[in-house]
């Protein structure tokens, strides 16, 4: 590929998640690549969410891909690593120093890359240039070190001596002279053995801070299961209180019929019998007034003799309907205030059984004790420094819909008990039963004006 004169920038080839060179490249839908075990890695990090993003342009797949070798893209990216490892181990391309190396101070010209420095003679030499210093006796208690830049750093600006010295009473290191100077009878040990000291009290640190780690992870893992269990039992939840509430509406819709049907069968019968009794009254009327002219009639006889006559064939009055009295409550005003009675005691009852639900709700909780609150903008201030910590728990806000108070029954005859409650062969639900007092007191009978 060099040889065509193409150009090959080493990032083109970088997974930008592990941030190295490929390796058994994947496309994925939206275009980009990644290693595969990179790619898998990061989305299963994701598999409780269950949308799968492009780390670069944040496009989300759902379902997840499917991966597959792109066998293109790896070729070339096996030929690129063959053209760099040629080109990066020929002796020019390691002889020269890069921007970011440190240079030979012996070379002239164009300087190699510097492999060690001196501390005594406060200079750094390339490979040709530092073979006096294994060769010649002369170097031979010369200290030398990887190559640096801040050599002058070692030094101790007053003495021009180099710093072995470490003061822990001032926290800085210092040369022998410094011992009878400035630091004299100060708590000093050689800075070797405070390296020493200091990086076992890193290792401590470290193996601490992979205990921690492993310790989140775990903790991330059992939240991402709780996540996905709550998911789960949500949705049971929901379908099950859907199924409770579809046959509640089922079970009041056909009891809205029934009192149709019963309301509209009393009045078919009431209307009945006042017809029958309409007729009869008609009847009687009738022969009332036959009989009304047939004595108006015989009452004008002249002839006595036909007159007395007449009156004995005149028949009595027969026995008629008894007197009939409409109800003054000619409607169906007392079923209406039932009815409202009803609706009232439903409403109630709904309400006891809503607090109680609502109170298990606000119940369920993933984490069970309350979690420090992070301080972000005293992190974000001392990011560089130190991380601050703000010790009051958690307040999580409030949940839409739901009161914060304590919920109680919302009146004394409401009282925890079966999930389902039956008054009457109808079913309440809300996990709450009704007393006996309450059912006296909403459900009395209702006396009749002329009913004894």
């Amino acid at each position: 590929m060099a040889q065509a004169g193409v150009v090959l920038d080493k990032d083109q080839f970088n997974c930008s998640i592990c941030l190295d060179v490929l390796k058994d490249p994947v496309t994925i839908p939206c275009g980009h690549s990644y290693c595969s075990g990179c790619i898998k890695h990061y989305w299963d990090q994701d598999e409780y969410l269950g949308v799968y993003g492009c780390p670069q342009c944040r496009q989300s797949f759902n379902p997840r891909p499917l991966l597959g070798r792109n066998t293109m893209l790896a070729d070339v990216v096996e030929r690129f690593k063959n053209t760099r490892f040629q080109t990066t181990h020929t002796p020019a391309a390691e002889s020269f120093a890069g921007p970011e190396d440190v240079q030979c101070d012996v070379c002239t010209g164009r300087k190699n890359k510097a492999v060690k420095s001196c501390l005594v003679c406060l200079a750094s030499y390339c490979e040709p240039h530092l073979k006096p210093h294994y060769e010649s006796a002369a170097f031979k208690k010369h200290r030398l070190v990887a190559a640096s830049e801040k050599l002058q750093e070692t030094i101790c600006p007053q003495h021009d001596k180099l710093l072995e010295v470490y003061c822990r009473t001032d926290n800085q290191c210092i040369c022998y002279l410094c011992l009878t100077d400035e630091h004299k009878g100060h708590d000093t040990v050689l800075a070797e053995t405070e390296i020493r000291e200091k990086k076992t009290q890193l290792g401590e640190e470290k193996r601490h801070s992979q205990t921690k780690i492993q310790e989140r992870e775990r903790e991330a893992m059992e939240l991402r299961q709780a996540i996905m269990s709550l998911t789960r039992s949500t949705r049971a939840a929901i379908g099950e209180s859907d199924k409770v509430f579809t046959e509640l509406i089922r079970s009041i819709e056909l009891k809205r019929f029934e009192v149709r049907e019963l309301i509209g069968v009393q009045e078919r019968n009431a209307v009945r019998h006042a017809e029958e009794l309409l007729s009869r009254l008609e009847k009687e009327t009738n022969e009332l007034k036959r009989r009304e002219a047939e004595l108006d009639k015989l009452s004008h006889t002249e002839d006595h003799v036909q007159f007395l006559r007449s009156c004995q064939t005149v028949t009595p009055i027969a026995g008629g309907l008894p007197s009939i009295i409409v109800d003054p409550n000619l409607d169906f005003g007392l079923v209406m205030v039932a009815v409202n009675d009803f609706n009232s005691l439903l409403t109630e009852v709904c309400q006891g059984g809503f607090s109680s639900i609502f109170e298990r709700v606000r119940e369920v909780t993933i984490v069970d004790s309350p979690i420090p609150a992070i301080d972000l903008e005293a992190e974000q201030l001392n990011a560089q420094t130190s991380v601050h910590m703000d010790a009051t728990p958690t307040t999580f806000p409030p949940t839409p819909g739901l009161d914060q108070a304590p919920v109680g029954p919302l009146n004394p005859f409401l009282s925890p008990g079966p999930a389902l409650s039956t008054f009457g062969g109808f079913a309440l639900p809300f996990g709450s039963k009704l007393s006996s007092g309450s059912r006296q007191r909403h459900l009395q009978r209702r006396s009749h004006p002329r009913r004894k």
